[in-house]
């Protein structure tokens, strides 16, 4: 079933049956309200949480209601889990719609915490999605892939740089005839023979300062992490890593190819980034060509000169193209790539959680 008749199935449901119902039951429901149930309705979290209790001792919260909460707090644009529970306190129908019926069962915000660092640890948002993504979008034959990363600032202090270890010294000058020396191989030539375990193992995730030129030429900096992100057509997003803010985008342009192969078919892999300069040649990489041509897809990237003869070159052959009325294939597939603006966007109008 395609995606529009999918969501006018959902529509028509929300309007005239579920909506109805559970305002003669809780009361009338605000905007909001209505987006959060529609939001349950689609993600079905209770199917993912199979949390037996333990025969001995007092029974934990409920985690359903707690994972309810949990998508509650984007929804309703609550910045942190003390805004959480005081919203909870005072409105009566997103606690029931959570699943507690009294003020006495709401926990306390340490009980929060713990479950909410469980569904991280878990990787709870992360299934989510995924299973949303095979029900919606698992038929589906996606025409571009989007591929971009966008800072996330963090709260808590940048991990210090681990001291490199002393390389041991060698003969200057060139070496002798028949003599190799060893180069330890770079991260891209290590993915072409990891699985995706071992390259999602490989990437790092500790927060640290990372640094990236805008879409006005200026260099910012921030203390936090980096999101890489690929999007299909009509500003889907498909799969997502979080890593540390240091690390370079074509580390993870592979792990993410590879994620979003199993999760739906593409054809094109467009590289995309604001400003085209850092994310174009980031992407400009034969591991990352070689690897979207494994996978069946058409790598779309803008070359990166890395010369001024060839950015010299690649200019008069631009001029020459406008003059005749040249216009390739990749050319106007390319500007499709704006859709991961899009998606970046509305994470940035998200309160931080």
């Amino acid at each position: 079933m395609a995606l529009r008749d999918i969501l006018s199935s959902y529509w028509s449901c929300f309007q005239a049956l579920l909506f109805p119902q559970l305002e003669e039951t809780l009361g009338v429901l605000g905007e909001r309200h209505q987006r959060f149930v529609m939001v349950l309705e689609w993600v079905r979290v209770e199917t993912l949480l199979p949390y037996p209790y333990p025969r001995r001792g007092c029974p934990p919260s409920d985690r359903a209601a707690l994972a309810r909460a949990f998508i509650a707090k984007p929804v309703f644009a609550l910045a942190t889990t003390r805004m959480l529970r005081d919203r909870l306190h005072h409105d009566s129908t997103l606690r029931r719609l959570c699943g507690w019926h009294r003020v006495n069962r709401i926990p306390s915000e340490a009980t929060f915490s713990r479950a909410f660092a469980e569904f991280a640890d878990s990787a709870l948002p992360n299934r989510l999605h995924e299973a949303l993504i095979e029900r919606t979008q698992g038929e589906r034959l996606v025409g571009h892939i989007s591929r971009d990363s966008t800072a996330i600032e963090g709260r808590e202090k940048a991990t210090p740089k681990p001291k490199q270890p002393v390389k041991p010294k060698r003969r200057r000058g060139r070496p002798r005839k028949g003599e190799e020396q060893a180069k330890e191989p770079r991260r891209l030539e290590r993915q072409q023979e990891m699985t995706l375990a071992e390259m999602l193992a490989d990437l790092p995730r500790h927060c640290d300062i990372g640094a990236k030129r805008d879409a006005k030429g200026y260099q910012r900096s921030w203390s936090g992490y980096k999101l890489p992100i690929d999007v299909a057509d009509g500003a889907i997003p498909v799969s997502c890593l979080l890593t540390s803010a240091s690390l370079h985008d074509s580390q993870a342009a592979i792990v993410l190819a590879t994620l979003t192969a199993g999760r739906v078919r593409n054809l094109y892999d467009p590289g995309s980034g604001p400003g085209q300069a850092l994310m174009d040649s980031a992407y400009d990489a034969p591991e990352i060509r070689a690897h979207s041509h494994v996978l069946g897809h058409v790598p779309i990237i803008d070359v990166n000169p890395r010369s001024r003869a060839r950015k010299q070159a690649l200019r008069q052959e631009t001029r020459a193209r406008r003059a005749c009325g040249l216009v390739l294939s990749e050319d106007r597939r390319y500007p499709e790539r704006s859709s991961v603006e899009r998606v970046n966007g509305r994470l940035k109008s998200l309160p931080r959680t």
